[in-house]
């Protein structure tokens, strides 16, 4: 069970991580922060893994899961680079926001029982 808890866990933050690159507000940032994006979480309270790395993409200012893990992803950018995300993984939801800007972003996540910050960089 610690097991299954530990990838629980590690599949939220992979979400937020994910999610930290896009938001929804009113307007789609449309090709301004297309692209992948390579998104760092780091986990500052709660027993969830200290830090991941997760690829991200965004199309059209919608953010889409860039790579392996089953993560439902919802969430867009607006056109200032404000950041809003839901991320789901089993019965894990995480919520992230923040700001992207050309080619970097930094936001805050959190899930029901952990909480951080992530970075997030442009890679094409």
């Amino acid at each position: 069970m610690n097991s299954l808890r530990k990838n629980s866990r590690f599949g939220a933050a992979a979400l937020v991580a994910a999610s930290v690159t896009l938001g929804s507000t009113t307007g789609f940032a449309m090709p301004r922060y297309d692209g992948v994006w390579s998104v760092s979480i780091t986990t500052a309270k709660g027993d969830c893994i200290a830090s991941y790395r997760y690829p991200m993409r965004i199309d059209h200012g919608v953010l889409a899961n860039g790579g392996d893990i089953a993560i439902n992803v919802s969430g867009k950018v607006a056109a200032n680079g404000v950041v809003k995300v839901m991320l789901s993984h089993g019965e894990t939801h995480a919520a992230g926001s923040g700001r992207l800007d050309a080619n970097a972003g930094a936001g805050s996540w959190k899930t029901e029982t952990c909480s951080g910050s992530w970075t997030a960089e442009r890679r094409s």
